[in-house]
């Protein structure tokens, strides 16, 4: 009989209903298409985009930043702290099974007692082996586990979102390093070019074929250049110490590669608004923390029906340590356990209005972080088209700027023309070439804003590459004994 109601309550257990409700995705609106996208785009998506930037330097960059990185580590170990946490809420819904074990001393007062020859004082052993378990008959503890499991999703899902900002940051902090390693290489020869017509000028003057305004004017120009070397500087470093930050390192210089020049163009990823919500991170986590709000609402509810637990023991309690294990000295209990609520002052109903709740403002966020996700690819598709019309335009305007200045000066040296005329084009073409080495930057920049909003299969290349240099690091190094 008592085999039989065990039986009972274990096959209630394993088939419960489960209080609240069941997750459903939720219906998004998306549109049908990018308004920005390009007509050719690239034939796959799923690569290391990054390599069609063809700089070997830039690829090794991120190799190293996604074997040392130390927000990648984090996330890797808030990954295994969310697993730990699902392992530790499963548990409950198997028995737990303990033992434990005691001796003792202990004499007891005879004041008042009739003598009853029982040994005064007396030693006590003691071992049990227990066992309880909740029944899960309302689905309470399969709710908390069903969230646990998402939160365990969204983690892994908030790591890649990690590798993805880690890969996007390393090479733009690189394209940009390489802009203003473009930026300074213009400053220096165009403060070189200054410095030979200041000391050309300064020579007329001497011999009165110039005003001391004219000396004046070059050396004007001349400061002008000599200004923006160290604020291009500044920021070289500060772009280095990024870089380094990035690769787990300590602030120091950066290799380089390739030009800015000589940088390839990587092709637009193609991708629908729809496969968007199946590939970045951010919105995969948002619906995995919806899930796991949506598994709360059914664990507070739960709170409403009464919890069942079952309890055993068995072991030997003896005054002898050599009779404890005798059949004499064996012990046993069962039993059950009912708790249920009858009155909580409204505990329960706050809880479950504060799951709702929770529930309300986790889904809102989640169709505004698809809404964001939408403006992110259509701002840097639309980006990357303008950016392009504006190395056009700019380069033209460089070239332009390039000729006006030869031919101002070839009209000074002829007489045609005043010295004022040649400062005009000069002062002009230098902020014209450093603007155009600025846009030439933003634009191979503007890629990689592109691959990181759209997200892709290429998150999970760079997390497995990841995942090997981990396991790597975290391998015991074999040592030779002499």
């Amino acid at each position: 009989m008592q085999r039989r109601l065990l039986c009972v309550l274990v096959a209630a257990t394993l088939a419960g209903c489960m209080v609240g409700p069941n997750y459903e995705k939720p219906v998004v609106e998306t549109p049908n298409a990018y308004l920005y996208e390009p007509k050719d785009v690239a034939a796959e998506a799923n690569i290391a985009w990054w390599q069609q930037y063809g700089d070997p330097v830039l690829d090794q960059l991120i190799t190293d930043a996604l074997a040392e990185n130390k927000s990648v580590k984090i996330a890797a170990a808030r990954v295994e702290q969310a697993a730990g946490a699902l392992t530790t809420q499963g548990s409950s819904l198997y028995p737990q099974v303990g033992y434990q074990g005691g001796a003792g001393r202990q004499r007891f007062s005879e004041e008042g007692q009739p003598s009853s020859g029982i040994k005064n004082p007396d030693n006590t052993y003691q071992i049990l082996a227990g066992v309880s378990w909740e029944l899960d008959l309302w689905g309470r503890i399969r709710r908390l586990t069903e969230a646990a499991q998402a939160n365990l999703y969204a983690t892994q899902e908030a790591r890649r979102g990690v590798v993805l900002s880690l890969v996007s940051s390393v090479a733009f902090n690189y394209i940009q390093l390489r802009s203003l390693d473009e930026q300074l290489d213009i400053s220096q020869r165009t403060l070189a070019s200054y410095a030979e017509s200041l000391r050309l000028m300064e020579l007329q003057f001497q011999y009165g074929r110039v005003s001391l305004m004219n000396v004046e004017q070059a050396k004007t120009r001349y400061q002008t250049a000599a200004a923006a070397i160290p604020q291009i500087r500044q920021q070289i470093v500060e772009r280095e110490n990024a870089i380094s930050i990035l690769l787990g390192r300590n602030p120091g210089p950066i290799a380089r590669g390739k030009n800015l020049s000589k940088l390839a163009l990587p092709e637009v990823p193609p991708g629908l608004p729809s496969e968007l919500l199946e590939q970045r991170p951010d919105l995969l986590a948002a619906e995995q923390q919806l899930i796991a709000a949506n598994a709360q609402i059914g664990a507070a509810k739960a709170l409403y029906y009464p919890s069942i637990s079952l309890t055993a023991a068995l072991g030997g309690v003896s005054t002898s340590l050599g009779q404890l294990f005798s059949g004499s000295a064996r012990v046993w209990n069962y039993g059950g356990i009912v708790t249920g609520p009858i009155f909580t002052a409204g505990s329960i109903e706050g809880q479950v209005a504060q799951a709702e709740a929770s529930h309300k403002a986790i889904l809102l966020a989640y169709q505004q972080s698809i809404q964001n996700a939408f403006a992110d690819v259509e701002n840097a598709l639309n980006s990357r088209t303008e950016l392009a019309k504006q190395v056009d335009a700019q380069e033209k305007l460089v070239k332009a700027q390039q000729n006006y200045a030869r031919l101002a000066q070839l009209l000074y040296d002829g007489g045609y023309a005043p010295y004022s005329t040649v400062l005009q084009a000069e002062e002009q073409l230098f902020p014209s070439e450093l603007n155009l080495a600025t846009i030439r930057g933003q634009q191979l920049a503007s890629l990689v804003n592109i691959y990181k909003a759209m997200g892709g299969g290429w998150v999970a290349n760079a997390t497995d590459m990841a995942d090997k240099a981990h396991e790597a690091s975290a391998a015991p190094v074999e040592t030779k004994s002499p």
